[in-house]
């Protein structure tokens, strides 16, 4: 019969050498060790998207299905090849460096790669590749957490994968409770396949509002959450990206960081649309969350009042209204203030006491105060930067 799904793998192990520049260049990018023979193959399992493993992304399939007996000689070759490295060296493979630099998607390969190189037959390693499609997809979906939106040479939108994420939980983000709890609550609902919300949070820089989100994907990754964050440069490119996730078996969530309009940029009337779910832009398995520093997300001028028809008319303006009602498509809108004096010192101490800092008390609380002072005011970020700084003169002394 043959290799139904898999043949393009199969098809690149014949140049020996070109294939050894291949397993070393694959190695060093995910920081790897040990057999980077089995990792390879079982990389190009994970990430392969034919058929069957798109199919197994959307839906449990039954053992006895047609497409499960299909793919069986495949997932035999695999399992025949995984028994014998083509080079010496490869099967135990040191890296160049003593410190792991091993990446997250480095550990998922290495622990599926394990876990097929003691599959006891071909049936239990067809199972054991099904049921990892099954938790996590296929494809780059399957592999990564987050994913940022660039411009390809012809100016369409390419959703590239970012290989390092910061792995913040909610606890690293002191205080803030109840903002954490509703940004939780409403992603908890989404990834039930419930009705949820898109949502806005806004506030003083500084305060958490990224790290909340980058927060989700610790919690929610396993459970088929994936960010796609998208700048200000690519954001015209955002009804593409929607086009593209809505096809996949995820709940996606388009990350608009820092988001904010100048007064004369129309393009917001886009976003707007489309966060009401416009002309099929938005299905039930995306989102949009952002963060800004502006309530209302686009700067108002005196001029917007200009248009009224009676000089003391109570009703706003018709462009102060357009302007002002994007805020009002986020279902759920999130404020985070900045800490006040005591709330400050608070995360100053949780901070300093999680890092085993020696400086601690009345000592710590003034270099507290002084740092604030210089470098912005209170604030989470100023607090954590703080604590950077006064671990590095600790080392140093």
């Amino acid at each position: 019969m043959g290799n139904l799904f898999y043949q393009d793998v199969f098809d690149n192990i014949e140049d020996n050498a070109a294939l050894v520049r291949t397993l070393v260049s694959f190695a060093t990018e995910f920081g790897l060790e040990g057999n980077i023979w089995q990792h390879w193959l079982t990389y190009n399992l994970m990430t392969n998207e034919n058929p069957f493993s798109l199919t197994c992304e959307r839906k449990h399939i039954r053992e006895e299905a047609t497409l499960m007996k299909l793919a069986l000689p495949d997932f035999a070759e695999f399992r025949e090849m995984m028994e014998s490295c083509p080079a010496d060296y490869l099967d135990d493979y040191y890296p160049p460096f003593e410190e792991s630099t091993v990446t997250a998607p480095g550990k998922r390969i290495m622990n599926l790669s394990r876990k097929l190189a003691e599959a006891g037959s071909n049936k239990d390693f067809r199972r054991i590749v099904t049921d990892e499609y099954e938790k996590y997809g296929a494809g780059i979906y399957g592999l990564y957490r987050a994913f940022r939106v660039s411009a390809g040479a012809d100016g369409s939108a390419e959703i590239v994968p970012i290989a390092e994420t910061v792995d913040v939980t909610f606890d690293d983000l002191i205080g803030y409770e109840s903002q954490k709890e509703t940004l939780r609550a409403n992603t908890e609902a989404f990834v039930n396949g419930e009705q949820a919300n898109n949502v806005l949070l806004y506030g003083d820089s500084g305060t958490g509002k990224s790290t909340s989100i980058h927060a989700l994907m610790h919690d929610y990754f396993d459970r088929g959450l994936r960010l796609v964050e998208i700048g200000k440069q690519t954001r015209a490119l955002l009804p593409q990206v929607l086009s593209e996730v809505k096809k996949r078996n995820y709940h996606f969530i388009i990350f608009l960081d820092d988001l904010s309009f100048e007064e004369n940029e129309s393009d917001y009337k886009e976003l707007k649309a489309m966060l009401e779910g416009a002309l099929e832009s938005r299905e039930d398995r995306v989102l949009i969350y952002a963060t800004s520093n502006r309530r209302h997300l686009i700067r108002e001028t005196w001029g917007d009042r200009s248009d009224m028809e009676y000089n003391e008319d109570i009703h706003r303006s018709d462009t102060m209204e357009e302007k002002l009602s994007l805020a009002s498509r986020f279902g759920v809108t999130i404020y985070y203030s900045k800490p006040d004096p005591k709330e400050y010192m608070n995360i100053v101490r949780s901070l300093a006491e999680r890092r085993g800092l020696q400086t601690t008390g009345k000592d710590l609380e003034d270099e507290a105060r002084k740092w604030e002072l210089r470098h912005g005011g209170m604030s989470g970020r100023t607090a954590s930067q703080f604590i950077t700084w006064l671990q590095g003169q600790e080392i140093q002394r």
